[in-house]
């Protein structure tokens, strides 16, 4: 009984604990849906008043007619009486908006009836007609007689009458509840209705509306004048003008005087009204705030935005006036934007006095490729070779890396368009054969994989072997030997895996044939026989020969010996003898045998066996490679050893690379004491057996989230969901260390002091580091979900830990950034936090959430929200990592998916955006970019979603980091006229294969 009543209690104490959490929570949504409802108020009692102007107009147009002929009256007020209420009953569905009520039909016959007939002694009566161009309609109980019609250009003309016809140009109308007060800040916020509040709005009218006839209403004198009667006198004699709003111009008519005498205020005319006293009442007590985000229909990525009250003086006050852009207003101006439905608003700052003057043009700087930091080893093959130019070959992502060794430089192969996995060798050592897998597009579609053929020398694109002929990707390539290699062999990666033999050079296919089902892991050609190929893979080998056009399969037999799950690896002996490596740690000798008649008769036909097996490695044989002088070399998996061994298979030296670089993938061969090795945790490793080896290659080996530069040295930070923390020089391209933690990282940011870094775990929890000792100084956690981003302020007094609860937790930094105490925690966002920016001053922060959701809030002055987000929009930013926000709106495309940007910085000149996209691309904006369909530079390289992006202290490089290729791009910015800081070191010399940027 204690046991269970301690855990009551503590279940107690923890929801009480919540309490207040979900009570602001909940007072926010409400607070929200009350925002909501006093807009759709203020809404339907703005239209309706609208409509009560309309209503008026009636009474001055027969007004209007008795002046002209006073034998139109006894026809105007019948047709008054029919025509009115069936318009009425159609005000609704005659305009979207309500601010055009058509007259009557019947009113429009009259009148233009009287307009041609000037001077005559009564109305000419028309007979009805359904005639589309000359439509006419008659009241009830009324008799025509005569064959003419009416036009029905005549007719629109004046069903168009409206309120801009009957105002002088800048008159206003008398509002029957007074003026509402003027709004500032979260009061003329989210104003503009979407789709779905529009429809409420109608669904809202059309049941509320209730007609009564009220007392005489007086309005206000209209002033006789000739050049501001505008639209209504245009329409009527005497007027040269044609109306404004009609569909089609009217016939010209004859100049006279304006017939349209002043109506005074002492008139007094019968009204129809609706019921909108109480609604406008209770819409001016109560300010408009924020309204909750809700889902739309539309497909525009943006919308003017102004506030309600400057959209309704703007309709009335300045009814007819041309040229007037609705939503444009010097105050409270803001730009709404859709993404997946959704309305995001932002105010426009106030030293933008035109936003639509504003012209977004292409960044004067430029990206080009200076280095690429990471190897794939962990997944792929015989892909380390080393060419005659001293130049280690091989890849990461989309981009085939030429290393020198001895110089420390890069160049690059950047044609390929999704991540390559495979490489061959010509014969002559310089061409150079890559395969790539297929991928997808934007839309889905998938890409088609192919081979590119290229010269190592000049990086220029020979051949393009394959497009629309391989599935999935290109497993393996190799080049035959014997002829001087002019077959390409390629296995795709489709169900069957396909084997094909190409000429390459004639770009024509020889031969195809359909290879297994089970995974293929090599492919070559025999060096002295250009008609033998051999495969291997799961659990086999395939011996293969080409004759005439045709090819033929032959499975090595492995007889009395246990049959391998995988064989890994092959290579050819200066004898000519094919030695396979296994999964089982062997190392297999096959050999021809000749056909055994003497049990299978004559149709017996040679076959491949194994003649010898030799124990190698514990574990798996994951790579062999034969040196010049017939020596062999090999590589294990588990045991992590090198072994060379002598022609006949006797082990001479052997020697163990380190742990942390995982196990041997593949050799290279340098100059026959010196190797390069790869290995599985993605690192290419340079030694002797002598010497050992040291790696000159390195990179993490799973997803990569983290990033973040130092605030004045040429260093920066990766984490990943591989638990390890890597520091890297980006001036001498090189790892300075590395640790593994128990927990993935995701997020990460410097101190100002440059001492210590933070960094986020997956599990709430995060960590700070000394940058010298490499030891944690300071462990905490903050809820049990993963943290998204850390910020500290611009002066390093406080850190801001961003998570996927929800919350914005703040700490007080003390002790050069060593101690840590909570100061409070930001509550208000209904979704995970993915970024946030702290101000210039250190006071406040703004962020962005997994619902597409901006805030700003007050730290200084207890972590509140800040409801009124009109006072931010003049709020400068020391950083600009917030992927929604108005000055970087424009990075957005139109129709864009909320996760399609994944991470964006500015630069610290505030020139520059650099935007990581989840298409693989790089992106570089000028800044700010507050327009829809910004250009900017567009760079290919990564081979996965790029997951974050991030300027060096100078601006004179921009890091940009893979997701699952596991690789780090590091790009210079060039260009532009500024102070870039333009220092490259020896090793930085790179170049690049031509790519268009834009």
């Amino acid at each position: 009984m204690d046991g269970s009543t301690n855990s009551l209690d503590d279940v107690s104490a923890g929801s009480s604990a919540e309490l207040p959490d979900r009570m602001s929570l909940m007072d926010v949504r409400l607070q929200a849906q009350e925002d909501e409802i006093t807009l759709l108020k203020s809404s339907l009692a703005d239209a309706l008043r609208k409509l009560h102007v309309l209503d008026q107009q009636i009474p001055l147009i027969k007004q209007h007619l008795i002046a002209v002929n006073p034998g139109a009256a006894r026809s105007l007020n019948q047709a008054c009486v029919d025509g009115f209420s069936r318009s009425s009953r159609l005000s609704t569905s005659s305009s979207q908006d309500g601010l055009h009520q058509p007259v009557s039909s019947s009113v429009t016959n009259i009148v233009g009836d009287e307009y041609r007939n000037k001077g005559d002694s009564g109305p000419k009566q028309v007979p009805s007609t359904h005639d589309r161009a000359t439509q006419t309609e008659h009241p009830p109980g009324s008799s025509f007689s005569g064959p003419e019609k009416v036009p029905l250009a005549l007719t629109r003309t004046v069903q168009s009458l409206s309120l801009e016809d009957a105002l002088l140009e800048g008159s206003a109308l008398m509002e029957e509840t007074g003026s509402k007060p003027q709004c500032q800040g979260s009061e003329v916020e989210e104003r503009e209705e979407d789709e779905g509040v529009q429809k409420e709005k109608e669904n809202l009218w059309s049941s509320s509306v209730v007609e009564e006839h009220i007392h005489p209403t007086t309005i206000r004198s209209l002033q006789q004048s000739h050049q501001d009667l505008n639209g209504l006198t245009d329409e009527l004699p005497g007027s040269s003008s044609q109306t404004r709003g009609s569909d089609s111009p009217g016939p010209p008519r004859e100049q006279g005087p304006s017939p349209l005498f002043p109506i005074h205020e002492e008139e007094k005319l019968p009204l129809v009204r609706r019921n909108s006293e109480r609604l406008m009442k209770e819409s001016s007590d109560r300010p408009k705030q924020k309204l909750g985000k809700k889902a739309a229909s539309s497909t525009n990525l943006l919308t003017r935005s102004p506030s309600l009250e400057s959209r309704a003086k703007e309709l009335i006050s300045n009814a007819g006036s041309q040229g007037s852009s609705r939503g444009r207003t010097t105050q409270g101006q803001s730009i709404k934007m859709f993404i997946r439905g959704r309305p995001i608003t932002m105010y426009i700052p106030s030293n933008i006095l035109n936003y639509e003057d504003l012209k977004m043009d292409l960044p004067p700087e430029k990206l080009d490729l200076d280095w690429v930091y990471g190897y794939r080893g962990r997944d792929c093959r015989a892909n380390l070779y080393v060419l005659p130019s001293g130049e280690a070959v091989y890849f990461i992502a989309c981009v085939v890396v030429l290393y020198h060794i001895t110089n420390r430089t890069q160049r690059h192969y950047r044609k390929h368009t999704d991540c390559v996995r495979c490489l061959a060798i010509h014969p002559d050592k310089v061409r150079v054969a890559t395969g790539q897998t297929a991928g997808v597009d934007k839309d889905g579609k998938p890409f088609q994989p192919f081979v590119y053929i290229w010269d190592s020398t000049t990086l220029a694109t020979l051949h393009q072997i394959g497009l629309g002929t391989f599935e999935r990707g290109v497993g393996s390539v190799a080049f035959s030997q014997a002829d001087g290699g002019a077959f390409l062999c390629v296995i795709d990666d489709s169900n069957e895996h396909m084997l094909s033999v190409w000429d390459w050079a004639k770009q024509s296919r020889q031969v195809e044939v359909k290879s297994t089902n089970e995974a293929v892991l090599a492919v070559e050609f025999n060096p002295s026989d250009s008609n033998i190929i051999i495969s291997c893979g799961k659990s086999h080998v395939y011996f293969w020969t080409l004759s005439a056009g045709t090819v033929t399969k032959k499975q090595g037999i492995f007889g009395k010996y246990k049959k391998p799950k995988f064989i890994l690896c092959f290579v050819f002996s200066l004898t000519g003898d094919v030695l396979t490596g296994d999964s089982e740690g062997n190392i297999l000798t096959w050999g021809k045998s000749a056909a055994d008649t003497k049990t299978l008769g004559k149709a017996a036909k040679e076959t491949f066996q194994i003649m010898r097996q030799t124990r190698a490695h514990e574990g798996s044989v994951f790579t062999l490679c034969v040196l010049q002088g017939g020596a062999l070399l090999s590589g294990g998996g588990k045991d992590r050893r090198i072994i060379r061994w002598s022609a006949d298979l006797a082990p001479e030296r052997e020697c163990e690379i380190p742990e942390q670089f995982g196990a041997v993938r593949t050799i290279g061969n340098v100059d026959g004491e010196e190797l390069l090795v790869g290995t599985t945790r993605n690192a290419i490793l340079r030694g002797t057996f002598s010497d050992g080896f040291v790696a000159i290659v390195q990179g993490h080996v799973d997803e990569m989230w983290g990033l973040a530069t130092h605030p004045f040295q040429n260093i920066f930070l990766t984490c990943g969901n591989d638990r390890q923390v890597c520091l890297w020089n980006s001036e001498e391209h090189s790892m300075d260390w590395s640790t593994t933690l128990e927990e993935s990282g995701l997020c990460a940011d410097f101190c100002p002091n440059g001492a210590v870094v933070s960094v986020g775990l997956n599990t709430g929890r995060w960590v700070v580091m000394d940058l010298q000792t490499r030891q944690i100084v300071s462990d905490l956690t903050d809820g049990n979900e993963q943290l998204s981003v850390m910020r500290y302020s611009p002066d390093g007094s406080f850190l801001a830990v961003g998570s996927h609860d929800n919350f914005i937790y703040i700490y007080s930094v003390t002790e050069s950034g060593r101690r840590y105490t909570r100061f409070g925690k930001c509550t208000g966002h209904s979704s995970f936090i993915t970024h946030l920016d702290w101000s210039k001053d250190g006071k406040y922060i703004m962020s962005n959430s997994g619902d597409y959701e901006i805030l700003y809030w007050d730290v200084a002055g207890g972590c509140k929200l800040l409801r009124n987000r009109y006072e931010s929009k003049d709020r400068e930013w020391a950083s600009y990592t917030c992927v929604l926000g108005f000055h970087v709106m424009g990075v957005w495309l139109e129709g864009s998916d909320g996760t399609d940007i994944n991470a964006l910085c500015r630069s610290h000149d505030e020139k520059l955006v650099a935007v990581a996209d989840d298409f693989c691309k790089v992106h570089l904006f000028q800044y700010p970019c507050p327009k829809p369909k910004a250009p900017s530079h567009r760079y290919e390289g990564h081979g996965s979603h790029v997951t974050n992006v991030c300027f060096t202290h100078s601006d004179s490089h921009l890091l940009s980091m893979g997701g699952k290729d596991t690789c780090v791009l590091q790009w210079r910015v060039r260009g532009g006229g500024g102070a870039r800081d333009g220092r490259a070191s020896a090793s930085s010399t790179s170049t690049s294969s031509p790519e268009p940027s834009t």
